[in-house]
């Protein structure tokens, strides 16, 4: 059995969109994201850990094209659509992806894929059936040259594809604390938010830090560091926890 697509194709992912992912061009990376409405801003919940992170208000989706209405507004309708018509979304995911693949050849670049640009979806998990009926068990199965990574607050996403790299997010919330000490006995590599780029140590939590705002290329960086960012939009001035001091 084949599928189609069954509503007229809009892009899903957007190309290297943001400062940090054109500083990977010159790293040798072309980088697609996609981009949902965190939390249960759809009304449906993409961001299980984000009430016990406290990151919801300081959520990195009012930062930069994010501040617009109508940019929300379009991540609301694709997170219904993820929801709703899931192997339709699934198929016009792969027409981006190809898209991509096809520019970052042309450009002599590697391409990396960020599935959860502002959503925690376990990705691993979400399979589906390709246009010519085969079945895969994910996007990472369905591109095994593609390299995909993403951000996450769920400690316990393990037997992940091997081209899906995983950076854990710490949150400085008294309700997050298990997870973040969870985190780093596993030493996993950590990106850990400072207000400002001045208030960025040396070490955290016994770690040595590296800068992350260079770029958003992750995958090559080594387990058991901290990777630091600095506050951006509205989370300037979260006070919650999320963002440290």
């Amino acid at each position: 059995m084949s599928y189609k697509l069954q509503f007229k194709r809009k892009a899903l992912l957007g190309f290297n969109t943001n400062a940090k992912t054109v500083k990977g061009e010159k790293l040798g990376f072309y980088t697609g994201i996609l981009y949902l409405a965190p939390s249960d801003i759809s009304g449906h919940q993409v961001c299980p850990m984000a009430k016990a992170a406290n990151c919801e208000k300081a959520c990195l989706y009012t930062a930069g094209r994010g501040a617009f209405n109508s940019i929300q507004l379009a991540r609301i309708n694709k997170t219904k659509s993820f929801f709703n018509n899931k192997q339709s979304f699934l198929l016009n995911l792969i027409k981006d992806i190809e898209k991509g693949q096809r520019k970052a050849a042309k450009l002599g670049q590697e391409l990396l894929i960020r599935l959860n640009g502002t959503s925690d979806i376990r990705w691993e998990n979400e399979g589906f059936i390709d246009f010519d009926g085969k079945a895969y068990p994910n996007l990472m199965a369905r591109f095994p040259l593609v390299q995909f990574y993403d951000y996450t607050k769920i400690p316990n996403r393990k037997d992940l594809p091997n081209n899906y790299d995983l950076t854990f997010s710490y949150s400085g919330a008294s309700t997050f604390t298990k997870f973040n000490k969870l985190a780093i006995k596993n030493q996993f590599r950590i990106a850990a938010v400072f207000r400002f780029k001045a208030d960025i140590p040396l070490t955290f939590k016994g770690m040595t830090v590296l800068p992350g705002d260079d770029s958003d290329v992750r995958h090559v960086e080594p387990q058991g560091h901290i990777v630091a960012l600095y506050a951006k939009g509205k989370a300037v001035k979260d006070n919650s926890g999320f963002v440290l001091n």
